[in-house]
Order: C-alpha cells, then sequence, then structure tokens
C-alpha cells in the first residue's frame, strides 16, 4: 500500500486539527454535552469511518479496505473496554460531570501518543524481526486468558503507584477549575485535582495500548492503516461516554467477547509467525505449512462475536432487570 508524503501529513494534519478545535471548545466551555450533541458528533465520526474505509477499499484494494475495517472494529471495541476504565476513574476521583468532557478528552490525546510511539515500535520491530510474531501472539493469547480470569474486576488505576507518589508529594487542591494545572487559595497556589485524572489516564492508556497495538499488528502489518484504525477508533469516545451512560454496564459478556477476539487475532499471528518462520529450532528454520486467515475472514469473525457479545449482554442485562423488579416492588 503505497502512500504518499502528502498523504500521510494531510491524515496527520486533519487529525491533529480535529482533536486542537476539539480541545479549544472544551476548554472554553466545559460542561456535559447533550444527548442530541453526542449522537450527532458520535455519527459524523463513525460515519467518516465508514467513508475512509470505503476508499481505502476502491482506492487500495478489498483486501486493504478488509484490514482497516477488522482493525477499526477491534481498536474500537478495545476502546469500548477502556471506558469502563475511565467511568471508574471519574467516579473514584470525584470528577464533576461538567469537568469530565476535558478530562476525556485529554484521555484521548494521551491515548494517540502513547499508541503513535507504540505503533512506531511494532513497525521497526516486526521490520526487523519477524519473530517477533510469536510474541505478539502469546502475549494476546495471555490477555485473552487474563481477561477471562479477570471475571467483572476492573483496573483502578487511580489506586497505582504513581497517582499515590503524585498525591503524597504534590499539595493537591479539592477544587476542579477545568483544564488549569493549578490554581492559587488563600493558603498558597496548589495542584488542581485534574493533574491526577491526568496521570490516571495516562496509566490506563499505557496499559491499554500494551494490548491494542499487537492486535492490530495481527490484522494488519501496513503502518498507514494501523495509524488510521487507532484514530478512527478513538475518535468518538468522549461523546459515546455521555450518549451511553449506564448502558455501559450492561455490557456484561464484553470482556468475554474481547477474550475471544484478542485469542482469535493471537493464533492467527502465531500461524502467520510460523507460515514465515525464520527461528532456526523450528522446522529447522524453515516456514511451516499452516493454514493462513484471510482479511475477509478476520472481519467476518470479530464482527459476529462483538454483535453476539453485545445482543447477548442486552439480553443478559433485561432478563436480570425483569428478575430484579419483584424484589424491587416488595420492598
Amino acid at each position: 500500500m503505497q502512500i504518499t508524503a502528502i498523504g500521510w501529513a494531510l491524515t496527520l494534519g486533519i487529525a491533529v486539527v480535529v482533536l486542537a478545535v476539539d480541545l479549544v471548545a472544551t476548554a472554553r466551555s466545559p460542561r456535559e454535552p447533550t444527548m442530541r450533541e453526542s449522537a450527532v458528533t458520535l455519527a459524523a465520526y463513525v460515519g467518516a469511518a465508514i467513508a475512509f474505509g470505503t476508499w481505502v477499499l476502491l482506492a487500495h484494494g478489498h483486501d486493504h479496505g478488509t484490514q482497516f475495517f477488522a482493525g477499526w472494529l477491534t481498536e474500537y471495541s478495545l476502546s469500548v473496554d477502556n471506558l469502563f476504565v475511565f467511568v471508574l476513574l471519574m467516579s473514584a476521583l470525584g470528577v464533576p460531570r461538567r469537568h469530565q468532557q476535558s478530562a476525556l478528552l485529554i484521555g484521548i490525546v494521551l491515548a494517540l501518543v502513547l499508541r503513535g510511539v507504540f505503533i512506531a515500535v511494532g513497525y521497526a520491530m516486526v521490520e526487523s524481526f519477524s519473530a517477533i510474531f510469536y510474541v505478539f501472539g502469546a502475549f494476546l493469547v495471555y490477555t485473552a486468558v487474563r481477561l477471562l480470569r479477570s471475571d467483572d474486576e476492573r483496573e483502578h488505576p487511580e489506586d497505582s503507584a504513581v497517582v499515590r507518589l503524585a498525591r503524597r508529594r504534590l499539595n493537591v487542591g479539592e477544587e476542579f477549575r477545568g483544564l488549569r494545572p493549578w490554581y492559587r487559595t488563600s493558603t498558597g497556589r496548589v495542584v488542581s485535582p485534574m493533574v491526577l485524572v491526568v496521570v490516571a489516564l495516562g496509566v490506563t492508556d499505557l496499559l491499554f495500548a500494551l494490548d491494542s497495538i499487537p492486535a492490530i499488528f495481527g490484522i494488519t502489518q501496513e503502518p498507514y492503516l494501523v495509524l488510521t484504525a487507532n484514530v478512527f477508533a478513538l475518535m468518538g469516545l468522549r461523546q459515546l461516554y455521555f450518549l451511553l451512560g449506564g448502558l455501559l454496564q450492561r455490557l456484561v459478556y464484553l470482556p468475554i467477547g474481547l477474550a475471544f477476539v484478542l485469542a482469535f487475532i493471537g493464533v492467527k499471528l502465531v500461524l502467520q509467525a510460523l507460515h514465515e518462520n525464520e527461528l532456526p529450532f523450528v522446522n529447522g528454520g524453515s516456514p511451516v505449512p499452516v493454514p493462513q486467515v484471510s482479511s475477509l475472514a478476520s472481519l467476518a469473525v470479530i464482527a459476529v462475536a462483538l454483535v453476539v457479545t453485545a445482543v447477548a449482554s442486552l439480553m443478559r442485562s433485561a432478563r436480570d432487570d425483569e428478575t430484579s423488579r419483584p424484589d424491587a416492588s416488595s420492598t
């Protein structure tokens, strides 16, 4: 897939402009967006991703188009899982609703920066050492097992060692004042609690980047598609956070669905590593004749897994609501 320097510059420039406009607008007017605003903006971002994927399919071939859509769906589902942790974090750190939009936007910017770094490192590793696919595949399978074993437990980045150190070392105030990192009170200058939120978001984004980057490289090794799939997956998360609200808590089977997707991509990576094998202690350093999973098959498996996960989760939540209703009425 050949992308010119102008194409790269336009893509990065548009992403930076969109984020900059969003950041400035949010900083000037920190408030909770309305349902209509969230729905319209989210629809615009999703529509842009679909339009971009269609352009890739028409301009660069069917295989690249399916790779983008498979990567976008995978990264989007991992980002939705990230929102669960954001919900816990906002509640634990007592972020007011009108300032949560600013915090979420910071989290998205941090995620884009971290994933950009990880993409560059990952691509360099893939280019110089093809056996890294064994490592990526094993890591994704391990992550899938960890998701299944954790049940409904979630990470609490607000209790991480980094955040605890920041609490001890910084004179943290009680009041949130938008994106201002510090402000003055009658007792002197204090650090805004938003700084702790930013630190916790950074820890969260770092942990999720460790999962998402091997996953996307298991679908495509085209750096342009890896980057754009991540950018489109992160765009609109802020609006999704406010639009779905309590619905996020209803996706009870999302960890299982994600575990299946990550395990599938992990196995796909191992098969690819065997197919391109260069390790002397595996089949004498020669490629192993193993079946390969096409981009279209990957897209179908990922899409079906996520749809089944969402439908099953909503059915389970509706059934739980139905069984709990008599108990609620009898009290």
